[in-house]
């Protein structure tokens, strides 16, 4: 992805398309005609405050919940699809809670993560465990622990490494740096860079919009359900309305 290019400015497929998605709990619409691109290759991440319906978009393009409008991956409408098969087809979420197996060591929580994997008695699972360890040497010296025992950013670590075990195409990320010590998060900010590298797209939902505009190629600025802002990275980085807004600066002081 280059600089300062919308996410369809070239030549590039797209992952995911997500077209005029909404999703109402009842009477309240938690998300309002919602569009945004995913590009092959990159990182496009969604800033915006709490209950901005961050969550609900990620919720929603999983199929976690029902919605209106248009989820398209890889070319092909999933609108009609269940979670288990869009997970078989590459698109995975590591939520907010990152809901491991607390009662269960690191390595069986990894290989849970290739569960789907193993029932198509696909190939190559052990070299992909060995990766995650290379990848998360942390996980390697605590593979016996169990994973209610690590600390935050362990926990991180190892949702990370489960979704791996998936062998997933498109990795959307709820919040990874929730809760984590700034050296922490500089660390799996550092990690998911590294992953785009590997061809991974990653779809990175963010309240740390500092950390995301920095990792991400293309963001978009999502506030009370309704997409705001978008555009290119570094400028929304310097756009004085997220200034203000996410990045704790007067647009004076950044200036």
């Amino acid at each position: 992805m280059m600089p300062g290019r919308s996410p369809d400015a070239v030549a590039v497929p797209l992952a995911l398309e997500v077209t005029d998605l909404s999703v109402a709990y009842g009477k309240v619409e938690a998300l309002h005609h919602a569009s945004l691109k995913v590009p092959a290759g990159s990182i496009v991440t969604v800033i915006g405050p709490n209950g901005a319906g961050k969550t609900t978009l990620l919720n929603a393009v999983m199929g976690l919940l029902p919605a209106r409008g248009e989820v398209t991956y890889e070319g092909m409408s999933i609108m009609h699809t269940e979670v288990e098969a869009r997970v078989a087809h590459g698109l995975c979420l590591v939520p907010e809670r990152r809901e491991l197996f607390a009662e269960m060591t690191v390595a069986d929580n990894l290989t849970l993560g290739a569960f789907p994997r193993h029932r198509r008695r696909e190939r190559g699972i052990g070299d992909d465990l060995a990766a995650v360890y290379a990848r998360f040497p942390r996980l390697l010296e605590r593979r016996e622990q169990l994973a209610g025992t690590l600390s935050g950013g362990e926990r991180q670590m190892l949702a990370l490494g489960r979704a791996l075990m998936a062998r997933p195409r498109v990795l959307m990320l709820d919040e990874p740096s929730l809760g984590l010590a700034p050296l922490i998060v500089r660390e799996i900010f550092r990690i998911v860079a590294d992953l785009r590298r590997t061809g991974v797209s990653i779809l990175l939902v963010e309240q740390n919009a500092r950390a995301a505009l920095q990792v991400a190629d293309y963001g978009y600025v999502l506030e009370t359900g309704e997409i705001a802002l978008e555009g290119p990275a570094q400028d929304l980085a310097t756009n004085p309305k997220v200034v203000e807004t996410y990045l704790g600066f007067s647009g004076k002081t950044a200036a």
